[in-house]
Order: C-alpha cells, then sequence, then structure tokens
C-alpha cells in the first residue's frame, strides 16, 4: 500500500523491531527502513530472521538482524549493545514481539500461563528499561511504541495474553509520565484481528468468527499497523504520548466477542469456543 509519509523521513535514524522477522514486525521494519531508517530486526527464529533480512536488503534497506530472546534479561542487555556498537544510539523502538494460544481459562496451565506472560509483559519491560538506559535517557530522546491486542473489553478466550497487554497498556501510561523529563514519547497500538501470520495458527473458523463480529467486516493488514506505528514514530506526533490506538475497523466499540451460554436453554454450561480451540494445549 502506497506510504502518506514523505521520502527520507526517518533518514540517519535507528530503529529497533522485535519479533521483527515475519508478520507486523517485519511489515513495521520495511515501512520504517523504506523511509529511510537502518532497521535492527530481532527474535527466536534465526531462519525467519534471515529470510526477513534478505528481503530488506533486496529492497535497499540498511539492516541489522539478531537473535534476542526478550524474556531473558541478559539476551536484551546483550543485543541492545550490539546494536548500540554497529550503529550507535537507536532512538526508535517498537516492541512487538509477543505470543499466544487460544484456550479458555479452565484448559489453561500455569506453564502456559507463565509462558505468555514472560514473553508479552517481562519481554516488553525488559527491552524498554534497557533501551531507555543504554541510549534514550541519556540521550534525551527516544519513541517507543509498544503492539498490544485489543483488549479494552477484556479478552475472553485468552485470558494470558489479555493479562499480560493490559499490563503492558498501563506500563506504557506509566512510563509516558516517569520519562517525558527525558523527551521520550510512548504510546501502544492495539490491532484487531490482522492478516498476518500471526493468526495462521488460529482455527479458521475463530477468524471468521471475528471478521463477522468486525463492524467494516474485514481483517486489516500488517501495513496498516505499519502505518499507524510510523505516525507513532514520527516528528508529526512529538506531542501525544500515554496513549492506546485501536486499529481494529471498529471492533473494539461493538458487538459481541465472547458467546455467553445461557444454562437455561442448553441444559448446563455451553462451550462458547470452537471444539477445536477447546482443545488447544497449553505450551
Amino acid at each position: 500500500m502506497p506510504s502518506i509519509f514523505r521520502p527520507g523521513l526517518f533518514d540517519g535514524q535507528i530503529a529497533l523491531v522485535t519479533g521483527g522477522g515475519s508478520g507486523i514486525g517485519f511489515a513495521i521494519a520495511r515501512t520504517l527502513g523504506e523511509l529511510g531508517a537502518k532497521v535492527a530486526i530481532s527474535g527466536r527464529n534465526v531462519e525467519r530472521l534471515e529470510k526477513a533480512a534478505r528481503s530488506l536488503r533486496e529492497a535497499n534497506i540498511e539492516v541489522l538482524h539478531g537473535q534476542c530472546d526478550i524474556r531473558d534479561v541478559e539476551h536484551v542487555t546483550r543485543w541492545v549493545k550490539t546494536v548500540r556498537q554497529a550503529w550507535g544510539h537507536a532512538h526508535i523502538l517498537v516492541n512487538n514481539a509477543g505470543g499466544q494460544f487460544p484456550t479458555q481459562a479452565e484448559h489453561l496451565s500455569t506453564k502456559g500461563w507463565e509462558a505468555v506472560i514472560r514473553n508479552n509483559l517481562n519481554g516488553t519491560f525488559f527491552m524498554t528499561r534497557e533501551m531507555a538506559v543504554q541510549t534514550m535517557i541519556p540521550e534525551r530522546r527516544g519513541r517507543i511504541v509498544n503492539i498490544i491486542a485489543n483488549v479494552r473489553r477484556g479478552f475472553p478466550g485468552m485470558v494470558h495474553t489479555g493479562a499480560a497487554r493490559a499490563g503492558v497498556e498501563n506500563m506504557t501510561k506509566t512510563l509516558a509520565i516517569e520519562w517525558a523529563q527525558y523527551n521520550i514519547q510512548i504510546n501502544a497500538v492495539a490491532p484487531g484481528i490482522i492478516q498476518s501470520s500471526g493468526v495462521d495458527q488460529y482455527p479458521p473458523e475463530l477468524v471468521e468468527m471475528s471478521r463477522k463480529r468486525t463492524p467494516m467486516k474485514r481483517l486489516g493488514t500488517s501495513e496498516e499497523v505499519a502505518e499507524l506505528v510510523t505516525y507513532l514514530a514520527s516528528p508529526a506526533a512529538s506531542f501525544v504520548t500515554g496513549e492506546t490506538w485501536y486499529i481494529d475497523g471498529g471492533a473494539n466499540l461493538w458487538g459481541d466477542t465472547w458467546g455467553i451460554p445461557d444454562p437455561e436453554e442448553h441444559g448446563g454450561p455451553a462451550q462458547p469456543m470452537p471444539q477445536s480451540i477447546v482443545g488447544a494445549k497449553s505450551p
């Protein structure tokens, strides 16, 4: 899709994008790179990162890629230091890395709960803190964009990530206040159902149900999310901080997101989620 932003908007700037090897993260890295930024992409899957880096280089984007498990503080510290030593201080961070799986709360194992909290909440904080300490606070400059989810009305069917993403949303507001003195702006972007590699793990019936319950009756695209993130990372958003920006076709404003069973009609509690989801295993 054509960008509304002027060429060279991010010339001379460095952006870190976690989970940049595929899906929304890759689209964000590509959009920032096409506008002049040097992009450092990270993730856990080396093969995926290498493929993404090749694609970005073919588009004449300067890219650095490296394996980084955001759940591990030492990994995070080492990766931020690696980028700084290679290119200098980075002033843009997009916390896109995350993961979850659909399940009802009563079927969620302790291990599954802890895995998602460690990744989506703890990992986001570790990366944010390290970027702030190593680069943004000393330089008195920074833009942070946290990719969360549509959690405004809860997140039935994914209680683990709903709790984690809500935590990141509150962290966004908190740090926006604490770090305003350092000229660091931090915002969150909450995508709805987006056609990307991230939804491939979900049963088709769940994706179709989400599409029907979206007022615009379609899925979003990774490129649309990337455009919003680009705005928040740009000089145009220099007086915007602590906000959550929904990009979901109006889904957070209207419609049921979860079918509540009526015991009087069904003779007892029913399973409101498709059976293929109920059987999902917690990692």
